[in-house]
């Protein structure tokens, strides 16, 4: 593993995990590298990755797949943060591709430029230039 590997991978729950997958590629830019469903269902995701272009990614299955701890939890309720190089174009493809708006874009007092955005399911998804002290 090296120093650019990403090493958190926020998880995330979704009612319609495709449709979740479909909308983040679209609005967002992530790409899909994996995506295990179940051989008698398809519709259930056990496990998918999509990966965000600079760096990193998120996880995400099907709300309600299981009784565990990942499978029961409620979709809707997660927050996530993003760094991207361009918010403008960002937000642009984003609210075309149906994000409803949180919070437009925003220069903040200490340096970043960003937005804030909900899912079709309701999590929120900030994105912006603020790469962290």
């Amino acid at each position: 593993m090296t120093t650019t590997d990403p090493m958190i991978w926020p998880t995330l729950s979704y009612r319609d995990a495709r449709a979740a997958i479909a909308f983040l590629r679209e609005a967002f830019g992530f790409e899909e590298r994996c995506v295990y469903a179940r051989d008698d269902d398809p519709s259930v995701v056990e496990h998918a990755e999509l990966r965000w272009p600079p760096g990193g990614g998120v996880m995400l299955g099907s709300a309600g797949k299981d009784d565990g701890p990942f499978g029961s939890r409620v979709p809707g309720n997660d927050a996530v943060y993003v760094v991207c190089d361009d918010p403008d174009g960002l937000f642009a493809r984003a609210t075309a591709a149906g994000a409803a708006v949180v919070r437009g874009l925003a220069d903040e007092d200490y340096g970043s430029r960003g937005f804030t955005v909900r899912d079709p399911e309701g999590n929120l998804w900030s994105f912006g230039t603020y790469r962290g002290e």
